[in-house]
């Protein structure tokens, strides 16, 4: 059944004032009271950035650089290749921040050169940080190229490791970027349960954490980030995913360090404002994302996004997780 006059006229005006607010969202990420939450674009690469750009991006929270190793299965990018496509992305964002994943490969993302073809489940088994500590002369390049890259540039460059599950990890991989010259911040991703809840062991080794809630939801929930039967578990409103990532930003405020979020989690806006209660300190998502999660930070008070975080992790659903942070939200 259409909408009658009373109804359509309802709707445009609804319209008109979110084209309106988000018009109005500019500058810098932060809630209405003024607690800063910096808002970071996810890119692919060098092709990525207009977009970031243009949606007001304060830098990039995730640069994924598998898509330059993806272009030749076979055999990896040049140093030169790599330090070029680096470089291009870093240009952009002077006086920004900048935080660049180094190669993420095995279980959806296999490269013949690097990635066994024969393990029975390659999510559990060796990919991200596994895979460069396997083939060090790979990370070492990669950490060279992105030395040059970063070379003279007003930027804040910050790498991170995918798939650090303890401290030996984030150990190896900080060993790795100072054995290389990288003057930069090191970092881990926080995408295995066992990192959320050892975070503070973790931050002995490296500077700051980022929560990849995709593969954390994964991990978390035993349930294939790619099989369809199990995607309620992939909802980032689960109530057990939102204690991890708690934990993760309570052990990194304890340390004295951020934490951010570059999972798809941060671009949902009403989840955005309770990742920010529970402690986040940063948000990365695709540049489209910006302007409505700006746009619904700057709505809302702290204390109201940590009310609302409560109330979310209080739930035993993703469904009602999300309700009673709304309800919280909108003051209901």
């Amino acid at each position: 059944m259409s909408p009658n006059e009373e109804k359509r006229a309802e709707l445009t005006r609804a319209a008109e004032e979110r084209r309106a607010a988000l018009a109005a969202s500019s500058g810098p990420g932060a809630t209405s009271d003024g607690h800063k939450v910096p808002l970071l674009a996810n890119v692919g690469g060098p092709a990525d950035v207009p977009a970031a750009v243009e949606a007001g991006a304060e830098g990039v929270g995730l640069f994924r650089t598998e898509f330059l190793f993806l272009d030749d299965s076979t055999k990896a990018p040049s140093e030169e290749k790599q330090a070029d496509a680096y470089r291009q992305v870093l240009e952009a964002f002077p006086e920004g921040r900048v935080v660049v994943r180094v190669l993420d490969a095995g279980a959806d993302k296999p490269l013949d050169f690097l990635t066994p073809s024969d393990e029975p489940n390659p999510a559990l088994g060796v990919r991200g940080l596994r895979t460069l500590l396997d083939h060090p002369d790979v990370l070492r390049t990669q950490l060279t190229a992105l030395a040059k890259a970063a070379e003279g540039l007003p930027v804040y460059l910050e790498v991170m490791a995918p798939m650090v599950a303890d401290r030996l990890d984030a150990k190896a991989f900080a060993d790795a970027c100072r054995e290389a010259g990288l003057q930069a911040k090191f970092g881990a991703m926080v995408e295995i349960p066992s990192a959320a809840l050892r975070a503070r062991s973790i931050l002995q080794e490296v500077e700051f954490l980022s929560l990849g809630t995709n593969d954390l939801a994964q991990y978390t929930f035993a349930a294939d980030r790619q099989v369809g039967a199990v995607s309620r578990l992939q909802d980032p409103w689960q109530p057990a995913l939102l204690d991890l990532v708690a934990a993760s930003a309570e052990a990194a405020q304890a340390e004295g360090k951020s934490c951010g979020v570059c999972g798809e989690a941060a671009s949902d806006p009403l989840l955005a404002c309770v990742l920010t209660g529970l402690g986040v300190t940063s948000l990365s998502m695709g540049a489209a994302s910006i302007p409505y999660v700006r746009a619904t930070l700057a709505k809302h008070t702290l204390a109201q996004c940590e009310r609302a975080a409560s109330a979310a992790r209080a739930a035993d659903t993703a469904e009602d997780a999300r309700r009673a942070a709304q309800a919280v939200l909108s003051g209901e």
